[in-house]
């Protein structure tokens, strides 16, 4: 079940080039959960969504089928009896995982290894604790403390880990737990995976992790001179932020400052802050510091200054208001009042537009979608760069809603957008892209020759 999956045979040898695209590494949890939201919509062992019973022991566990139960078993089976022990109280997604690292490392999972080359592997103790920064982190402290008492409610004193283990434990997990996604993009799980801990964060990154099921795989989104995993990056969190932000979350989360290229690029900084140029025939940067556009070199009013400071601070309140939830009505007003004061990709205005999209998705306003869905995509190139996961759903997502719409030939340009970004992202053999896209294009395809 938690075997590394390494492509001998079809991995380029270390001196040649690899292309993008590349699957450089296939890899199985060596611990991982379904989130508590999902669990009884979701299978326990697969994360697919469906028609699920529940474990008739514990009661807490649910499957899909006999099939997901029994390849369940030999994981479910040392923690059943805990979980009914301490029924029918939910336990938190943090404390369950705990629980089933514990579990695993007291019986063999110390010996497991993930490999990331055919010589080169990691084991749990092997991944960064940051124990002193946790230490210090009185957060943090909180965070453990409240989790230590399910523990011992789940465990007993027993089994227990001394507090410095736990400590040690908890710090691999919170800064080498992969978020794992469905093909939607959604997170439904939490995992560690050993040989892929490897993999540094960038905030350009040039390879990216996707999932099949519960299995992650890295693939190269950039041509790169050979294998070599120290310069080969991932992004730890969500580029759609500006890099004080960005830098902040990493801190917080992962205890490094940040600095790759973009979140040192005063340009890129300045750019994600940009008013809209107040000459409406150009579409250039407008230099804050200078208060004039870099393009046109037209000077900016100090009203103006007034009326975008106002816009933005609007902006970001009720974008901070949404975080949960997105109004389509608040997102339109936001949207309005960011006409001809906000540049087109300013960030703020790319949040806004993000969450239109999805809150018009929801109610099902089409029209909305797609104009909101348009206008997202050169912002998601910028933030997100022109080959990334996100930009393909956004693709697919707005040739399908074309489609229903009956405009099959926009669609279909869409869709076709989105296959050449999801094949590297995701592969050819992805079920994303077998199940659903080549469908897509299908059926546009067909309704466009009809017209």
């Amino acid at each position: 079940m938690y075997r590394l999956i390494y492509n001998r045979n079809k991995m380029p040898k270390k001196d040649l080039k690899i292309k993008r695209g590349t699957c450089i590494l296939t890899e199985e949890p060596f611990c991982y959960i379904l989130k508590s939201k999902f669990r009884k919509e979701r299978c326990d062992y697969c994360l697919q969504q469906g028609h699920v019973k529940k474990c008739s022991n514990c009661e807490y566990a649910y499957y899909c089928n006999r099939f997901c139960q029994v390849n369940a078993w030999p994981i479910h089976k040392v923690e059943c009896p805990f979980l009914k022990k301490i029924a029918p109280r939910d336990v938190p997604d943090a404390a369950r995982m705990l629980h089933r690292i514990i579990l695993r490392l007291q019986n063999g999972g110390d010996l497991i290894k993930g490999y990331y080359t055919e010589t080169c592997s990691r084991k749990f103790r092997d991944l960064m604790s940051h124990y002193a920064e946790i230490k210090n982190d009185a957060k943090r402290l909180e965070h453990i403390e409240s989790l230590e008492s399910v523990l011992i409610d789940l465990l007993g004193n027993n089994l227990m880990p001394n507090h410095t283990e736990l400590l040690g434990i908890y710090g691999r997990l919170i800064t080498n737990g992969f978020n794992i996604l469905d093909p939607e993009m959604n997170s439904v799980g939490t995992g560690i995976y050993l040989g892929v801990s490897v993999t540094d964060h960038s905030c350009t990154p040039n390879a990216v992790a996707t999932f099949e099921g519960t299995t992650l795989k890295i693939r190269l989104t950039k041509d790169i001179p050979c294998l070599d995993w120290s310069k080969i990056f991932i992004s730890y969190i969500d580029l759609l932020d500006t890099a004080v932000q960005r830098r902040q979350t990493l801190m917080e989360n992962y205890y490094f400052l940040c600095t790759c290229s973009k979140c040192i690029d005063e340009q890129e900084m300045l750019e994600m802050v940009s008013p809209a140029c107040q000459n409406k025939k150009c579409s250039g940067f407008v230099s804050l510091s200078k208060n004039e556009c870099q393009v046109c070199k037209r000077i900016i009013t100090k009203d103006f200054i007034k009326q975008y400071e106002e816009v933005m601070e609007f902006t970001k309140n009720h974008l901070e208001n949404m975080k949960e939830i997105a109004y389509l009505d608040v997102c339109k007003i936001c949207l309005d009042k960011q006409n001809n004061v906000l540049h087109q990709l300013n960030l703020w205005r790319i949040k806004t537009l993000d969450s239109a999209f999805e809150s018009a998705i929801e109610f099902n306003k089409w029209a909305d979608a797609i104009e909101f869905g348009s206008q997202l995509v050169p912002g998601f190139k910028k933030y997100y760069g022109e080959c990334h996961p996100l930009l393909g759903m956004l693709y697919t997502k707005l040739g399908k809603i074309q489609l229903y719409e009956r405009y099959p030939k926009i669609a279909l340009r869409n869709f076709e957008e989105a296959r050449k970004i999801l094949e590297i992202t995701h592969g050819a053999d992805h079920s994303i892209f077998r199940q659903q896209l080549r469908p897509l294009i299908l059926q546009a395809s067909l309704e466009n020759n009809e017209t």
